[in-house]
């Protein structure tokens, strides 16, 4: 058996597992890892400039493709308390990441060594899983079981703490008959099947709401099969848009009190059984549960038997992970259907078809300043059905998703639970790095992207290429639209005069100059029938420098986004589509 260092064992580990893509900064509590990784080779590094942000970028890497779990690595003391917004975000959305960090040497650990502290402790809130290893010969066993732990059930995030003295220490090791521990998920039975789609067929107005399990299971195939079996229409939670094509015929859109559709939230209304498939019944979703539940029936099916209950009881619930659930849910419905068992969903169907097009935002715009609706109507022009969108908080997100369009999952890549401000640009770059190939288009307010700018050169040093749209009204625009209930408009304004940017007028930073100082290229357009080109403009720097281009929008100071909070009494603050001319590039006024 070779000899090595618990390092290198635990280096070959990573490959073994399939997770060679790391994200990080060296320190010296973790250079022994570093210095395992120069030596084998197998596992692919960028040098993030801030460590949240490469917990970021890992999550980004992981939510890109069926299968990756992206890698953070930092040293000790600050590195491992940075990663706990990433942390967080992770296990707030059932995503997978690994975060190593270094450590002083176990003999030191209570006397206050410098950088030392009890990492795990602190994760273990917001990790799956968060361990020190204080033994050499534990180092291959926490790392096996560290995977299975990320993979299995509801997934999420882990911590493994490194002591300076345990990564050097020399172990026996064979990572040839290495193997990975077996993941169990549950899975949905044949009888529970059954009584799924009897409650379904005894309904008249049913309703699929499809989470971002559905995602994280890789299921949206089966999804949309099961939907075109039983004729009912779907409706995605943020985390699970793209589960189902926004253009499908039984698409219902979005329900909610901000991310969410005038035709999502009426349908939801309309229907009288409603099928959640990895989804939590998020607060942004239901609003008030009186109203959100009203007279309907639920059925809820989940992974984690404990969050069956935990926001409401459910009428039936099924333990299981959401591609085991609809592949028996599908097979019992073939069946039903060869036997003439299922019902005639068509009526219900066109009802909701009819809904879609009826209930529209507008989105066209002719003022200066930009509406930021037109920016998100050029955006639907600009960019094809194979674009893949990352966002994260604010107004701009939420209008983002009442009005751009997503086809396919992992497609639409968005912190839904945690919603960290400067998440958006080091969450692309991971996005950008697992597919590189693609296009990737970043959506932030001029807040969001400031908070972790400076990982633009990031992109500009290792050549990922991506395009981030920036919607600049310098302001808090989200808190500023909640501060509305107090009557104030306090601490939220971002504007100033730039004294070494007259041009920006008022706007403050200077987002253009800032974004090409880190090596990147920027545009600013300021009227609305600028945006289109410069978005095209935008897609031919991206593939000829092969690194971040920044999309400046100049938009109207205040500008008031639908929402409320109860999902029959969502406000809206804008004129309404009359016409196809009100909302060009809306699915439903292209049918």
């Amino acid at each position: 058996m070779a000899r090595m260092r618990a390092v290198d064992a635990a280096v070959l580990i990573l490959e073994k597992e399939g997770s060679t893509q790391a994200f990080g900064l060296p320190g010296a509590a973790i250079n022994p890892f570093y210095s395992a990784m120069r030596a084998h080779g197998g596992i692919k590094h960028v040098l993030a400039r801030h460590v949240e942000a490469a917990s970021h970028m890992a999550e980004g890497y992981t939510r890109a493709r069926a299968g990756n779990i992206g890698v953070c690595i930092g040293t000790s003391g600050p590195a491992g308390t940075d990663m706990i917004t990433g942390l967080y975000s992770a296990a707030a959305d059932s995503i997978p990441i690994l975060c190593i960090t270094g450590q002083a040497p176990v003999a030191k650990l209570h006397k206050e060594d410098f950088q030392a502290v009890d990492i795990s402790s602190i994760a273990k809130p917001v990790a799956k899983w968060a361990v020190t290893v204080m033994e050499a010969a534990q180092v291959p066993g926490t790392f096996q079981k560290a995977f299975q732990v990320m993979r299995e059930g509801r997934p999420g995030p882990v911590l493994i703490d490194l002591p300076l003295d345990v990564q050097l220490a020399e172990i026996d090791f064979d990572i040839d008959t290495y193997e990975p521990l077996p993941v169990s998920r549950p899975a949905a039975t044949r009888a529970q099947a059954e009584r799924v789609l009897q409650m379904l067929g005894a309904a008249a107005q049913p309703l699929i709401v499809a989470g971002g399990g559905v995602i994280n299971a890789d299921a949206s195939d089966l999804l949309v099969e099961f939907a075109e079996l039983t004729g009912i229409p779907v409706v995605p939670t943020l985390m699970g848009w793209g589960s189902i094509a926004d253009d499908h015929p039984l698409s219902a859109g979005m329900v909610g009190l901000q991310t969410s559709h005038r035709y999502g939230n009426a349908t939801m209304l309309a229907s009288d059984v409603v099928l959640g498939i990895g989804n939590r019944w998020a607060n942004r979703h239901t609003g008030g549960l009186d109203v959100y539940r009203g007279e309907r029936k639920f059925i809820h099916v989940d992974i984690e038997p404990t969050q069956i209950g935990r926001v409401f009881a459910p009428d039936y619930s099924v333990v299981s992970d959401a591609r085991a659930a609809l592949q028996v849910f599908v097979e019992v419905a073939r069946e039903w259907a060869a036997d003439g068992r299922l019902a005639d969903r068509n009526a219900w169907a066109a009802e909701c078809r009819e809904r879609r097009t009826a209930l529209q935002r507008k989105t066209h715009f002719e003022n200066t300043p930009i509406k930021p609706q037109r920016v998100y109507e050029e955006m639907n022009r600009a960019f094809g059905p194979d674009v893949r969108y990352v966002s994260t908080i604010g107004l701009s997100q939420i209008q983002a998703a009442q009005m751009l369009h997503v086809y396919r999952p992992r497609h639409w890549i968005n912190a839904g639970q945690a919603g960290p401000l400067g998440w958006t640009v080091p969450a692309t770059l991971g996005v950008a790095v697992a597919d590189p190939e693609s296009t990737v288009v970043a959506l932030s307010g001029d807040y969001d992207f400031q908070f972790l700018i400076e990982e633009l050169a990031v992109g500009a040093q290792f050549n990922i290429p991506y395009i981030h749209v920036v919607v600049n009204n310098s302001y808090l625009g989200l808190i500023r639209q909640a501060q509305r209930n107090f009557d104030m408009d306090y601490c939220v304004q971002l504007a100033f005069d730039n004294i070494n940017s007259p041009e920006v007028d008022g706007y403050g930073v200077d987002h253009v100059k800032v974004a090409e100082g880190l090596g990147c290229k920027a545009l600013r357009v300021s009227e609305p029938d600028g945006i289109l080109p410069v978005l095209e403009q935008a897609k031919k720097l991206m593939v000829e420098h092969r690194v971040p281009i920044v999309v400046e929008v100049i938009l109207e100071r205040v500008t008031n986004v639908s929402m409320g909070v109860e999902i029959d009494n969502i406000i809206e603050f804008e004129d309404l589509a009359i016409s196809p001319e009100d909302a060009p590039t809306a699915l439903a006024l292209l049918d």
